[in-house]
């Protein structure tokens, strides 16, 4: 028997190119990208290391998000309710349904809040501030606090997986949905920009001291970010049955772990190969079928190498369209996977190839070009989205119009 197919029929995020999904795409064809001076996070590296911020404090942001107590609400926490409030929206699902689903997704979980009292957390007499936010430095605890404030009793859980975190969210929210364990789930990541990420980065030597360079031959680097992006996913019956329109399938989703390197992926491109390939095969597309690759893209030198060689090896040379979308929202981190579904969406709603900003000269070891310039006008019926993680977690989605 065939499964149900998975529809996506809402979307929400706020990045640092635009608060809501219409002024994420405002920005992305207008070549507008978030990556600036650091002005908001409290680092010794300000003026020196760039960085993807929203543009607001917290209190902005709860605004937005709107709990219903703005206590213990970690900037991580903030940015996911905003975005899953504007997916629900938009979908018009009342969330609290006993077969409605969260995964969320995230690195850094509440780090925003806890490292700023971690050096007061052993006192004798901890203050009210230590002990409000002590516990949000649990990964999970920001899925936990959002679909409490959501009223939600299905099944709530987070997902860990480095960089490819939310792809992997929605790829298993899909799964439960066509497994019949769940009717509708909202699928996602959030992650804050903070000193333990900043600082762990540039141990790395992996952060470009520039606006990063995506697929560029002088690339030396990535710039991280900071986001929330989730998206309604519901199976065909469940969304026929409430009338809501699809905006795009979850047509295609594979993980693999090539496991090479703690933190680099394999230079031969394997892993990410793989993760490509099973992602058609589980939809039953060739590799000809895909009109566009959101690429998972970073800047740095091995992974832009790596996932360039790839993408060379899997469509054999002519590879379509495709672009870094991190050029504008810098490395978001837990957030990425969903925040490039949704710009794959976006992708084939708009009929837009996006920019990858900032390319000047060709990537030495794999004869690819990224879009170097945003337009619209184009036929697209299946996006092929990357996410790649530390450890060699590569996960690939593949987004078809409805």
């Amino acid at each position: 028997m065939r499964q149900d197919a998975v529809h996506v029929t809402g979307m929400g995020m706020v990045t640092a190119i635009g608060v809501g999904v219409e002024a994420n795409l405002a920005s992305l064809l207008a070549e507008r990208t978030g990556i600036g001076p650091i002005t908001r996070l409290v680092t010794r590296h300000r003026g020196k290391i760039p960085a993807a911020e929203v543009r607001m404090g917290d209190m902005e942001l709860s605004a937005i998000a709107a709990p219903a107590d703005t206590r213990g609400w970690t900037r991580a926490a903030l940015l996911g309710l905003a975005a899953v409030r504007e997916a629900t929206l938009q979908a018009g699902l009342d969330p609290r349904g006993p077969r409605i689903g969260l995964i969320s997704a995230t690195t850094a979980g509440g780090i925003d809040k806890s490292e700023g009292i971690y050096d007061r957390f052993f006192d004798n007499a901890p203050s009210d501030e230590v002990l409000e936010y002590i516990g949000t430095h649990d990964p999970g605890e920001h899925a936990e606090r959002i679909a409490h404030e959501l009223g939600m009793s299905s099944v709530v859980t987070t997902v860990s997986t480095a960089c490819s975190s939310s792809a992997n969210a929605i790829g298993f929210a899909a799964r439960l949905i066509r497994a019949g364990l769940l009717d509708a789930a909202i699928a996602g990541g959030t992650d804050a920009l903070n000193k333990f990420t900043l600082n762990g980065f540039n141990s790395l030597m992996i952060l470009d001291p520039q606006a990063c360079r995506p697929f560029d031959g002088t690339r030396a680097g990535l710039n991280l970010g900071e986001a929330g992006a989730y998206v309604v996913l519901e199976s065909a019956t469940h969304a026929r049955r409430r009338g809501a329109a699809p905006l795009a399938l979850v047509n295609g989703f594979a993980n693999t772990n090539e496991a090479y390197h703690a933190t680099a992926s394999s230079p031969d491109g394997e892993g990410a190969r793989k993760a490509m390939d099973r992602a058609l095969a589980s939809a039953g597309l060739r590799p000809q079928d895909i009109s566009h690759v959101n690429t998972h893209g970073t800047g740095t030198l091995n992974n832009d190498a790596s996932e360039g060689l790839a993408m060379h090896r899997l469509f054999e040379g002519k590879v379509p369209p495709f672009t870094s979308t991190k050029s504008f929202t810098g490395h978001t981190l837990g957030a990425a996977g969903a925040v490039e579904a949704i710009y794959a969406v976006l992708a084939i709603r708009a009929g837009a190839h996006f920019a990858t900003l900032r390319h000047g000269s060709v990537l030495a070891e794999a004869p690819v070009v990224p879009v170097l310039r945003s337009s619209s006008g184009h036929a697209i019926t299946h996006v092929l989205s990357n996410s790649f993680g530390f450890g060699g977690n590569n996960t690939s989605l593949i987004l078809s119009a409805p």
